[in-house]
């Protein structure tokens, strides 16, 4: 009986019984049994062998991780072998002979492409050891003076902790963005004094925990491919080698999932091997044709879709907000076996499959398979259950990580799982894994407890013994010995505490000096090779975990360490073995004693480290049962939904579980920029129905060889252009619902004449000109401006990013909003730098921007894209510029005919541009004025200042109150302009007021504020939303420019001061801001350091507010002065600038949203 069948036993319920009485209850029973979910016994099932077909190819019993021959290239006499390994190409045209055929070219291809290039890294450091990583290209990751400092017993197996040196890089690393060692990258490790000439182990990375890979030494976690290879003991110096540009975990899943399908009957054969091109119905649709197409078409008097036999009945014309093209995809998605549906951008392919799962998903019922869906990214994948969730909340996302936390975190199997009852499932494989696992770590533990790192002697002599190195006798003598060193010795209380090998090491014992990283002062940063959110995700897939605790390995960690050693001599090992013959230790010359001692220290951990790699192997084997037995509960909790979401990557690495549930339809979005392998994986015997929608126009799949990509292997040409390569059935969807044509066009070179556009792209009224542009929606604005590093060596260029940041605050002045402005970047340096100056404009203050980096952006669109190319097309429905070094782009073909349309010189879509067509790439970005019609010509950032988004010119239109406005030309409203002349009206004194039109009227002569005759204010209150804001004169320049403007301003406030009255409450104070302060002369005061949060400006009974001029500046000298503002109004000034002021008030005891209302305080 097996253990796990000895567990079921135990908690069997008595027969006919659902509960056990106290008095009934035997001790191995419990008193309530629960009838919990049905064990699905395919999960274990499918990690079962199966049967070899008689035909297939020695691949098909590759090792999951490549064994070290197949990574030494090694001839029999030890030379190096070639390095060129025969494969065959991917059919791109044209039948495959067999399924063997298929998959095994697929296979080798696949496994090619992922371990060549650590093979020629091996082959190539081996020809030159002592090089650094700048010699290989730098593609090479050397790492020298290895060492084992721990083992851990994780929840995933056994791992061993080592440190390691950076030095061969010559540069300091940023591990945050550096790709070096990511969960899941393969290495291999060899004796230093060997450098991989007959020995190599290979590895993969378990854990990088920033904390751990960032101390010196860094230090990280292993998985040693084949037990047999582990080593423990942390005097071995290995060195390791890393190949940067290939990523084996990827590739890891789908090999496996490969020779998996070998195995299994393959649906869709007729296609995939034989490329058949007429596609039939699924077969479980030919049995129910009947369909409820309503979630889609809506019904009318003639017609009624709720009971639709889609096979024989198809609506003509159904009344839906599809258009012709994408009913024809929706046809073929739903009815067809193979369904492959391209999309360009724009025409709705995401929609299209939203609505084919509105129609799967109302047609759904209970005891149905889950459908299964799959995107190339997180992203991606994400944004599609999104869609989803609304009509469908019973999804579930597999794996990774899932930034949206509204509606898809909740719903990764992570989440479910905790929600659900932690009882055991009778007869999991993962029942008592845990106490099994424990109980062999505990012999582990056991096993290492003489490298613990807090020893303070040597190695026991009965350890010695009990591994046989050393005699009864040899003990004896020993013992005897040192017993006889000490009685001589009693005058020294410590003698006595030694141990007996102590003693008789005497001289020759000497403590181990752990290894340290060398200094790395003076190298330089090493560039960053991905953002940090997108290494997140890679490792995130890469880990065998739900719950994005990816970086850490879960469970009890050991260290090691040799803390004492003998002092080395040169003796040969014939002279040791020779001298460990002796039955009488003491006969040992104690020259030679240290050289001896380090002897038997060596063969003792070398016996340590044999007993362990079996216990090492049980270990992983109860750890896989584990994997398998939280499968085994994920299947329950999975088997009730009706979607289930997953990355392609997920697709096979999720295979054993998502071929348990039996899907019958699988959807792939995304298609198109997949390699094949993958989506054979997908092929699970169940499937009936596979549905790929994307576009083979646009991105390939990557391949880690470069070579593989062309003639004649073309491993990048995915399973949908294939497919279409060879006739098979396929739609396209025609119309574009997204970009106005002046954009759409210069898709020219990939689609021709293939993309229409929908009535609503071409509507003025829907999609108007962009304002402020003259008609010019789509622009290269090209320049040379250099690019530098920042503190992460991402590529940053300030010179371009101010530009962009001053034609977002253009766009804004005339009306945009900047949630409707998306400004992309290939580099995360970038957009934190332009992100950092957006923040900055106060103009722009208190809004929320859209800078993103161009991974995180795919698919996704919005009113006016901005492109930041920084060192040198994206989904813009109204305005597409960019910002870039033309130059640069130019040697690129696609960049190249893009750019000549841009300029008007392609002639063949000369007719479908528009009649007015300047050249669209140019030195300097042409903006329009809307009042006057004025062209200015904006060459760097320095020319928007003065511009408040119109030209120059004065713009001497009458205000609300009649006087002229003194701004330059502007497009906002006269309404959000505060007047700054004299007021000059009559009031009920007799006298003309002579405080400007923005403030409450001042009579001079009174020396009074007239409450009963408030002037004609042109001040309004403006909802602080983020769409307007009072404008003043300058739009973004120096913060000096603003001061000034300021100062200048508050000059005419000077009217309005009365007598002083008491201040309640006194400001908080800080360095971020000033006051400008106009007191009874009309003379201004210095700018003083006021409080940038001016919570409590309080105001007086009367109406208006004093305080002593030392609360607000801090000045002892000036104590005695006072700060009066007429009924409660304060001008404070930022410390770069008051545009940040204009549109926040203070009123009272807190701060309130709002325009400048009289009685409020004007506050940054």
């Amino acid at each position: 009986m097996s253990v796990n069948e000895s567990i079921l036993e135990r908690f069997k319920p008595a027969k006919g019984k659902t509960k056990v009485t106290r008095a009934e209850q035997k001790p191995n029973q419990i008193e309530v049994w629960i009838q919990g979910p049905k064990l699905n016994p395919r999960v274990r099932q499918y990690f079962e062998p199966g049967t070899k077909p008689q035909d297939a190819g020695a691949w098909l019993e590759r090792l999951e991780i490549p064994a070290p021959a197949e990574l030494l290239e090694l001839n029999p006499d030890g030379t190096n072998a070639s390095d060129t390994v025969e494969v065959v190409p991917n059919k791109t045209v044209g039948a495959w002979s067999s399924k063997e055929a298929y998959l095994g070219a697929h296979y080798e291809l696949l496994r090619e492409d992922a371990i060549q290039p650590l093979r020629k890294a091996v082959l190539a450091f081996r020809n030159e050891p002592e090089q650094f990583e700048e010699f290989f290209g730098n593609t090479l990751g050397i790492y020298q003076n290895v060492h084992v400092v721990g083992l851990v017993c994780s929840t995933r197996g056994i791992a061993l902790r080592v440190t390691f040196s950076t030095f061969r890089a010559q540069k300091r690393i940023i591990w945050e963005q550096s790709k070096r060692l990511i969960t899941g990258s393969l290495v291999v490790l060899s004796i230093k004094a060997d450098r991989f000439k007959s020995t190599l182990i290979v590895a993969t990375v378990a854990s990088r925990a920033l904390a751990s890979i960032t101390q010196n030494p860094p230090e990280l976690d292993l998985f040693i491919a084949h037990a047999d290879d582990i080593e423990i003991d942390p005097a071995v110096n290995f060195i390791m080698l890393e190949e940067r540009s290939s990523y084996f975990e990827a590739d890891k899943h789908t090999l496996l999932a490969l020779q998996k399908v070998r195995t299994e009957s393959f649906p869709l054969a007729e296609h995939l091997v034989a490329t058949t091109p007429a596609v039939a119905a699924p077969r479980f649709l030919t049995k129910k044709p009947v369909l409820d197409l309503t979630p889609v078409f809506v019904d009318n008097k003639h017609e009624s879709h709720e009971k639709t036999d889609v096979l024989r009945q198809w609506p003509d014309e159904p009344q839906c907000d599809l258009d012709a093209s994408q009913i024809t995809a929706l046809k073929r998605a739903l009815t067809k076996k193979l369904a492959i549906i391209q999309g360009p951008p724009g025409t709705g392919k995401t929609y299209v499959s939203v609505q084919a799962l509105k129609v799967m998903t109302a047609n759904w019922t209970r005891g149905d398979p889950p459908i299964i869906i799959a995107c190339q990214t997180n992203h991606a994948l994400d944004q599609l259950l999104n869609h989803i969730a609304p009509f469908c909340p019973e999804l579930a996302r597999l794996g990774g990580r899932s930034k949206d936390r509204e509606n898809v975190k909740s719903r990764t199997v992570y989440e479910l799982r905790q929600a659900e009852s932690n009882s055991k499932l009778p007869g999991s494989a993962g029942n008592g894994t845990r106490q099994e696992m424990a109980r062999l770590e505990g012999q582990i533990a056991a096993l290492l407890l003489p490298l613990k790192p807090d020893n303070k002697a040597v190695l026991d002599h009965d350890l010695l013994a009990s591994l046989g190195l050393l005699s009864d006798h040899q003990v004896k003598s020993l013992l005897t010995g040192a017993s006889e060193w000490v009685q001589a010795k009693q005058t020294n209380p410590n003698h006595a505490a030694r141990s007996p090998l102590m003693v008789w090491l005497g001289d020759a014992l000497e403590p181990v000096v752990p290894p340290g990283q060398p200094e790395e002062y003076g190298f330089q940063l090493e560039e960053a090779d991905l953002e940090y959110e997108q290494l997140k995700d890679i490792e995130a897939e890469a880990a065998a975990k739900d719950d994005e605790e990816y970086d850490t390995l879960h469970g009890n960690s050991y260290s090691l360490a040799d803390n004492f050693t003998g002092r080395k001599n040169v003796i040969s090992a014939q002279k040791i073995s020779a001298y460990l013959h002796r039955q009488d230790l003491w006969q040992i010359p104690e020259a030679a004693r240290g050289a001896v001692y380090r002897h038997l220290h060596k063969e003792a951990k070398d016996k340590i480290r044999d007993s362990i790699r079996p216990l090492a192997k049980l270990y992983n084997a109860q750890a896989r049962l584990r994997q398998i037995g939280t499968w085994e509960r994920d299947e329950t909790i999975l088997r009730n939904q009706k979607v289930i979401g997953v990355t392609t990557t997920g697709l096979s690495k999720y295979r054993g579980l998502i071929a348990a549930l039996q899907p019958r339809v699988v959807l792939i979005e995304e298609a198109a920029e997949t390699l094949e392998a993958p989506v054979i994986s997908a092929c699970v015997p169940s499937l009936q129905q596979l549905i790929l929608v994307g576009d083979h126009k646009q991105l390939r799949p990557h391949c880690g060889v470069k070579q593989h990509e062309n003639e004649p292997y073309y491993l990048n040409v995915s399973l949908f252009e294939r497919m279409i390569n060879n006739n098979v059935e396929f739609d396209t969807l025609v119309k574009q619902r997204r970009m106005i044509p002046e954009i759409r066009r210069l898709l020219y070179p990939i689609y021709g004449n293939l993309i229409k556009d929908h009535d609503s792209v071409r509507n003025p009224a829907l999609r108007p000109d962009v304002p402020g542009m003259g008609g010019v929606n789509s622009y290269f604005f090209t320049h040379q401006w250099p690019e530098k590093r920042d503190d992460l060596m991402s590529c940053v260029n300030s010179d371009e990013g101010d530009m962009i940041v001053g034609f977002v605050e253009y766009l804004v002045y005339n009306g945009m909003k900047t949630e409707n402005i998306t400004v992309i970047t290939f580099y995360n340096g970038q957009r934190k730098y332009i992100l950092s100056a957006l923040r900055k404009s106060l103009i722009l203050q208190g809004r929320q921007f859209n800078v993103v980096t161009v991974d995180s952006y795919q698919g996704e669109e919005n009113d006016i894209v901005i492109l930041s190319l920084v060192r040198s097309n994206t989904n813009g429905q109204r305005g597409f510029y960019l910002f870039g070094n033309g130059m640069l782009l130019f040697k690129f073909k696609t960049w190249a005919q893009v750019l000549t349309i841009l300029a008007g010189q392609h002639k063949k879509c000369k007719s479908d541009r528009p009649q007015i067509e300047p050249s669209r790439l140019n030195e300097q970005l042409p903006i329009r004025c809307s009042n006057h019609n004025n062209l200015t010509n904006i060459k760097d950032a320095n020319d928007w200042d003065g511009i408040a988004g119109g030209c120059q010119m004065p713009c001497k239109q009458k205000l609300p109150c009649g006087h002229a406005c003194t701004l330059h030309c502007h497009p906002f409203s006269h309404d959000l302009v505060p007047c700054q002349q004299i007021c000059s009206r009559k009031l009920a004194c007799g006298h003309n007021c002579s405080a400007p039109c923005a403030g409450p009227c001042v009579c001079k002569t009174c020396n009074k504020t007239r409450r009963g005759t408030p002037p004609q204010s042109s001040t309004a209150v403006v909802p602080f939303d983020g769409t307007e804001r009072l404008a003043p004169q300058l739009s973004s320049g120096s913060s000096n420019s603003w001061k000034s403007f300021a100062h200048d301003e508050s000059a005419r406030y000077a009217a309005i001061v009365s007598e002083p009255v008491s201040l309640r409450s006194s400001p908080k104070k800080t360095d971020d801001s000033v006051l400008v302060d106009p007191d009874g002369n009309g003379e201004e005061e210095k700018l003083k350091k006021v409080s940038k949060g001016l919570q409590q400006w309080a105001l007086g009974l009367d109406g208006t507010t004093s305080a002593p001029m030392s609360l607000c500046s801090g000045s002892s000298e000036e104590g005695s002065r006072t700060v009066t503002v007429g009924k409660g109004q304060a001008l404070l000034v930022d410390s770069v600038g008051v545009g940040a002021g204009m549109g926040m008030g203070i009123s009272g005891y807190g701060k309130m949203p709002g325009g400048l209302v009289e009685g409020d305080c004007l506050l940054d």
